[in-house]
């Protein structure tokens, strides 16, 4: 019981720093969206080894780097979270917080999505019901954008895309981490020489408190992710899955409440359509879940 509780808490505790990411993003200014990214890789690869070692991962990150198939799908997974990260911090820092959010609501989605068209995943009626109405909601909110939400397509395909590619590497949360980093990193550190060849940096040149918040990128990128490994290991994943929905919860209030930006009815009418597509979605997978265990439970008591 002491372990599950702890589990559950922890669980949120991750979905609960991802979705207070917003509030980190505008400290980093006048750095740039891409100077930020850079730093998040190259800091975030420095804690992740420091984790790895902690934990005593060496022997996997071993086994994991030595594994041709694994590294060239870790290699995508790198190229796609690289995405993921630089629209994120590009949306946050240019007035798309409640945008950011629409596109981890959908997130879900989009995963069950990719899951049939590339794994041949075979979804039930509901769910198709519910991706059909969050399609049609995405529609709305891109008439009342006057534009497609980019910020959230990206998101939310990158991020989709990303678990399917480290479903298929089946490589642990600490080294795959550890890997996708050092594959970028070489790019990340180019860029951030480049910067400061050309005079162009901001690390260094806006005072201590800017290099330790650069610096900090990496710890913020890593605790949460052992955060949510230490939850997965306690409470039932279905249940993990539920609290996902706290991240984008969080930086949609933040967007309103701290950010000020606009929401008017259209786009309340097409968030809480893509709202009712969730509610529906989950509620169909528990009720399949529970009745899947209960027919496993009578078969295996005949």
């Amino acid at each position: 019981m002491a372990e599950s509780r702890r589990g559950y808490l922890l669980g949120f505790a991750a979905w609960a720093m991802w979705g207070f990411f917003p509030l980190y993003w505008p400290l980093l200014e006048p750095s740039g969206a891409v100077e930020i990214l850079a730093h998040r890789i190259v800091w975030s690869l420095v804690a992740m080894v420091v984790a790895a070692v902690a934990v005593r991962r060496r022997s996997a990150l071993r086994a994991t780097f030595s594994d041709r198939r694994t590294r060239h799908l870790l290699t995508a997974a790198a190229v796609l979270i690289t995405v993921n990260w630089g629209t994120y911090i590009w949306g946050v820092n240019n007035g798309h917080v409640v945008e950011t959010s629409l596109g981890y609501f959908i997130n879900p989605l989009v995963s069950v999505m990719l899951g049939v068209l590339i794994l041949g995943e075979r979804m039930r009626r509901l769910q198709w019901v519910a991706i059909g109405i969050a399609g049609l909601a995405v529609l709305g909110l891109a008439v009342d954008y006057g534009r497609p939400p980019w910020v959230a397509l990206v998101l939310a395909f990158s991020f989709g895309t990303y678990g399917l590619v480290k479903k298929k590497a089946g490589a642990g949360a600490v080294e795959s981490l550890v890997v996708e980093t050092t594959l970028i990193a070489p790019v990340a550190l180019a860029y951030i020489a480049f910067l400061t060849f050309t005079g162009a940096s901001t690390f260094g040149g806006s005072g201590t408190g800017h290099v330790l918040l650069l610096m900090g990128t990496g710890v913020i990128t890593v605790l949460p992710l052992l955060c949510f490994g230490a939850a997965a290991t306690r409470i039932p994943l279905s249940a993990l899955g539920l609290m996902q929905y706290v991240t984008p919860t969080v930086q949609f209030i933040l967007g309103l409440v701290v950010f000020h930006e606009p929401m008017p009815l259209t786009r309340w009418i097409g968030f809480s359509v893509i709202w009712l597509a969730l509610v529906m979605f989950t509620v169909e997978a528990l009720v399949h879940r529970r009745r899947h265990l209960r027919m496993v439970l009578e078969a295996s008591a005949v």
